[in-house]
Parts: C-alpha cells; sequence; structure tokens
C-alpha cells in the first residue's frame, strides 16, 4: 500500500481552542485503487470519547456519490467497524464500492453516556462533516444517502426526515414541532456537534428493520436476554426514563412523528417479518405515514427471518438490492 504525504503543519495556522474536529487523515491507496482514510475525528465534546468515521472511496475519478452507514446494536453497542454478524463486511463494503459509491462508516455516542437526541447529533455531524471536507475525501457533498440497521435504521430514518425549522417547508415544520417535543428549538434535533452548521439533508435512506414508533413499541415485550447478560432496556436507556413517563420524548425520537407533513426522499425499508425485538409493524407503519405524505417509499419484506435477518438463505441479495437503491437514487456510475 501507498501512503499520501501528510500536509505540512503551520503553528501560524493554529486556534485556540482548537475545533472540535479535526481535518481528514491522510489516505492509504490499497492495491485496489480504494482509498481509505480511516479514523477521522469528525466531532469531540469534552469529557466524551472523540467520535469517529472511515470514509472508503473507490478506485478512479471522483467525486463520488457517498453513503453513510450507520450501525446497530440497541444504542447501546456497536462498532462502525462492522455490520451486524450475519453480514460479512467485505460483502457490504465491497458491493457499495463496486456501485461507484463512497462508504462513510461512523460511531456514535451510545445511550448510557448520553440520552437522546445525542445519537442524532452525532449522525447529522457527520454529515456536516463530509460536506464540509468533500473536496479532501473525493466525494460528491450533493449526492449523500443514509443507511442503518436496527438502532441506525432509526437513525437513519430520522436523518432522513429531521431538518432544521423553516416556516416556508413543510419538513422542517415538521421537525421544529419534534424539537419542542424536546422542549428546546428547532436546533435540539440538528445539533451543533462537530461542523457546527450546515446542510444535513439526503437523497436517499435505507433502514434495515429499525424501530419507527417508540410509543407503540412499549407495549411490545422484549425478548429474553441471555442469563447473565447485564443488558439495559434499550428504549428507556435511550430516552433516559420510561416510554410512559417521557411520551413527549418518546414521540420526538419516532421517525413517524416526522413523515405528516413531510417532504420526504425516497426510503427502502426492509425488514424480517418474523423479527421478534423490532417488529415488522414498525416498518408497515412508517411506510404508510411516508406514503401518506406522498414520498416514494418500498417496504421489502424478509419472509420468515428474524432481527439481523437471521434465518434468511440469501444475505447477498439483500444486500444488493439496497445497494442498487442507493445508487439509482444517487446518480452513481458503476
Amino acid at each position: 500500500m501507498t501512503q499520501s504525504p501528510p500536509t505540512a503543519f503551520d503553528v501560524a495556522d493554529m486556534t485556540w481552542p482548537p475545533p472540535p474536529y479535526q481535518p481528514p487523515v491522510p489516505p492509504v491507496t490499497g492495491t485496489d485503487g480504494v482509498r481509505r482514510f480511516d479514523g477521522i475525528t469528525y466531532a469531540t465534546t469534552p469529557g466524551y470519547r472523540p467520535r469517529l468515521l472511515d470514509v472508503q472511496v473507490p478506485a478512479g475519478e471522483g467525486p463520488f456519490p457517498a453513503v453513510v452507514w450507520i450501525h446497530g446494536g440497541g444504542w447501546l453497542d456497536g462498532d462502525r467497524r462492522y455490520p451486524p454478524p450475519t453480514v460479512p463486511a467485505a460483502l457490504l463494503h465491497g458491493a457499495v464500492l463496486a456501485a461507484g459509491l463512497a462508504l462513510v462508516s461512523l460511531d456514535y455516542r451510545h445511550s448510557q453516556e448520553a440520552p437522546f437526541p445525542a445519537q442524532l447529533h452525532d449522525v447529522k455531524a457527520a454529515i456536516r462533516y463530509v460536506r464540509a471536507f468533500a473536496g479532501d475525501l473525493g466525494v460528491d457533498p450533493d449526492r449523500i444517502g443514509v443507511w442503518g440497521e436496527s438502532a441506525g435504521g432509526h437513525l437513519a430514518a430520522l436523518a432522513g426526515l429531521v431538518g432544521p425549522a423553516d416556516p416556508g417547508d413543510a419538513a422542517g415544520t415538521s421537525g421544529a414541532a419534534g424539537a419542542d417535543a424536546v422542549g428546546a428549538d428547532a436546533v435540539a434535533l440538528e445539533g451543533t456537534q462537530g461542523v457546527g452548521s450546515g446542510e444535513t439533508g439526503v437523497l436517499a435512506v435505507v433502514d434495515w428493520y429499525g424501530v419507527s414508533d417508540l410509543v407503540a413499541l412499549a407495549a411490545h415485550p422484549m425478548p429474553p436476554m441471555p442469563s447473565g447478560a447485564e443488558f439495559p432496556d434499550p428504549y428507556e436507556a435511550l430516552l433516559g426514563a420510561s416510554v410512559a413517563d417521557r411520551p413527549d420524548l418518546a414521540r420526538a425520537a419516532s421517525p413517524v412523528t416526522y413523515a405528516a407533513g413531510s417532504n420526504p426522499p425516497p426510503f427502502l425499508l426492509v425488514h424480517g417479518t418474523r423479527d421478534g425485538l423490532v417488529p415488522y409493524s414498525q416498518s408497515e407503519v412508517l411506510a404508510a405515514a411516508l406514503k401518506g405524505a406522498g414520498g416514494e417509499v418500498t417496504l421489502q419484506p424478509v419472509e420468515g427471518a428474524d432481527h439481523i435477518f437471521l434465518g434468511s438463505p440469501d444475505i447477498a441479495s439483500i444486500v444488493g438490492d439496497s445497494v442498487a437503491f442507493l445508487a439509482r437514487h444517487l446518480g452513481a456510475d458503476a
């Protein structure tokens, strides 16, 4: 592998305090021509670990459309480097790059580090960062989509639907209502982490078995945890309270809250019909809300599959369909 030389460091350019992010690290170029930027600090907050992202850019002339991948783990766990165990990283990453798409994989604060909306703030910060440094990364700032699984699917859906309030914009008005539910203004859901301002809209969303309505889900019993496992209730940990105690915050954290009256980007919802953790009905409800808003939405059931597509015999086709959806809506030239 060859590594690009680091840029010159000029003390005269330093500021204090330093900005709450770092510029992109020099890329490493593989024998396949793929450029990899690993461990970029896109946001910092005193008292928390730095939030990191990785970028993989296809070989060839850019700029390339970019897909932001958001990992799952019940908002309590997970790692930007690893998809769910049913989906090999080489399969997912390779399919994205082969389609002529750059892949951005991000970490975000877990719920026991900081409750909602910290996780959405971090996703928004990552999108702002990619746009701000698009030239350095070789990506097209105007062609960004999001893709997440489980907790990451929930955050991807929110990223596609929540924007800063704008009285002249239906989606912005919806976002303002959600911010009021958190008890603050519209900035409450947009956040000011990392690159503190800038456009965070996306052109397409792929949501694998994400939660869409936390209030409705509160009635669904959690499956039993393994013996000896110390795993908090993920919904209470996300909200910092029970849904019964904070129904306003649960609504603010629910993608369905923002669908009505919005102008949503195209959505692909993929969900196992026998999902025992996040019921298939959660994607049905979101699909109905998006269609009611006049949005383009495809609900793709995975027959007989449990959470993380356990029991599905053809993970490769699920990945391929998701990548094809993103490539089509982001205008990739594979």
